[in-house]
């Protein structure tokens, strides 16, 4: 038996999708589209582990004259539309949650960072804690920040007393593109486009925390 084999045994094989009672919330947020697919991978994945999924951005903080400047950035806008705008009762509402963000100087965007920093209402009833989490990030270059600016959205998550499921090695999807033990990561090209194919290491990150979810659930029963 080969070292994969003996680490993953048969994940490998084709799941049976059962129906399960998690409720998660995927909430990005995208200047170039990025991260908005991202998150629907994500949502696939939840999908087919059972979970009820809710896919949510953030509310926009740039002025609209500069998203009119940019072409990338103003498709996004017009794409996500009709996507809700994530709120604190969306939080309470989920088990789980699923963050996906690109990298600004090695950090959350301020887009995501103001969202969190709204939620000490929850925080201070208790309504954070437990919570499953998982992150997914992305940058322009292979070492633009990505997994530190993951590290910074699990910070904010220890303070909420959010149980962190991240990727670790648990499939042999993570160790191809776009798979670390932190959260999907990826890079994207100076076109916009995705330079690795990272669908299956996200769509594994999400039933992964959705099998997290399931356990806290059911413990807590």
């Amino acid at each position: 038996m080969g070292f994969l084999s003996k680490v993953f045994g048969n994940s490998t094989k084709k799941e049976t999708v059962q129906m399960s009672n998690v409720k998660l919330a995927v909430i990005f947020y995208s200047m170039g589209g990025t991260n908005y697919q991202l998150s629907k991978w994500a949502e696939e994945g939840a999908k087919e582990a059972g979970a009820e999924v809710k896919v949510l951005k953030v509310q926009e903080l740039a002025p609209e004259s500069v998203i009119e400047a940019n072409a990338a950035w103003k498709a996004t806008v017009d794409a996500t539309k009709d996507v809700p705008v994530a709120t604190s009762a969306d939080v309470e509402w989920a088990d789980a949650i699923i963050f996906s963000v690109p990298t600004r100087f090695g950090n959350m965007p301020s887009q995501m960072k103001q969202f969190l920093d709204t939620q000490g209402g929850l925080w201070a009833t208790g309504k954070t804690v437990n919570k499953v989490v998982s992150a997914m990030s992305s940058a322009q270059n292979p070492h633009g920040g990505q997994e530190a600016t993951i590290l910074s959205l699990y910070t904010s998550m220890m303070h909420w007393g959010a149980i962190i499921a991240s990727p670790g090695y648990t499939d042999p999807v993570l160790f191809g593109a776009g798979g670390n033990p932190y959260g999907t990561s990826v890079t994207v090209g100076q076109d916009g486009k995705m330079i690795e194919d990272v669908q299956a290491a996200v769509k594994h990150q999400a039933k992964r925390t959705v099998n997290v979810a399931e356990w806290v659930k059911k413990a807590n029963q």
